[in-house]
């Protein structure tokens, strides 16, 4: 019988490479369950990059490494996931770790809830010494109402939930074509998308560490405020108010 794929998408740009042996040993770590297995799908952000160079074990057979003209993460994501083949898609960033049965719940809720297109879980930060910080405001266990996130997003303009950590099914991404053409929050920009088309799943066991540096886009100076800052939150909630106004006339 053929195995069940879930494929793990990975940009990489050249600040991530001293994360991304991490990033492979949570991922070679993880506990499957029967009948499935991971590729891992990493796509350099532009030529000359050397993810290769960088990995412990780069000729594991699970491992396929893809390059292209520099775009940002949301292109380099999208190629990814062009050239991957499972049926359900995991996000994990070159500097971030999986946590010890990440993918075993994530796989669990899409297997037990198939009415669901995502699921997402808690973050604990990875700070620079080493220790883990989580925060508040995270939502129930269990199953998240179609169009949540978005109520959510519409009134905070920061996502209930961290998009770091979106595990989906493979048509849902294919619908939405991918991540969307922004230079950051192009992954809340997904998430928001998702949550109008599908109930999805929130797991509170920490699925993600999330590593904090000063290398990361997160830290630039135009990520949280500024005219790029209001036009990507402007963008990402008008084009899921779009998709909502279309399901309702359908």
């Amino acid at each position: 019988m053929a195995l069940v794929i879930i494929s793990i998408l990975t940009a990489v740009h050249p600040g991530a490479l001293p994360y991304l042996g991490a990033a492979y040993e949570s991922l070679d770590s993880q506990a499957l369950p029967d009948g499935w297995t991971w590729e891992w799908c990493l796509q350099e952000d532009g030529s000359d990059v050397g993810a290769r160079e960088a990995l412990p074990k780069p000729d594991d057979p699970r491992i396929s490494i893809g390059s292209s003209r520099k775009g940002g993460p949301a292109v380099a994501r999208t190629m990814a996931f062009a050239g991957s083949v499972g049926e359900v898609v995991k996000v994990l960033d070159a500097d971030d770790e999986l946590t010890a049965g990440a993918l075993a719940r994530d796989i669990g809720a899409l297997t037990a809830h198939p009415q669901i297109g995502w699921t997402t879980s808690r973050v604990l930060d990875l700070m620079p010494d080493g220790s883990l910080l989580g925060f508040e405001g995270d939502p129930p266990a269990g199953l998240m109402a179609r169009g949540a996130v978005l109520a959510h997003w519409r009134e905070h303009h920061r996502a209930q939930v961290h998009p770091a950590t979106l595990c989906m099914r493979r048509e849902l991404v294919t619908l939405l074509g991918g991540w969307m053409a922004l230079p950051a929050s192009e992954d809340t920009g997904l998430l928001t998308a998702l949550s109008v088309l599908s109930e999805g799943y929130f797991t509170p066991e920490p699925g993600l560490r999330y590593r904090k540096h000063a290398g990361q886009s997160t830290a630039h100076p135009a990520h949280g405020s500024g005219a790029e800052w209001a036009a990507r939150m402007s963008i990402i909630e008008a084009r899921a108010d779009a998709l909502a106004a279309l399901l309702d006339r359908s």
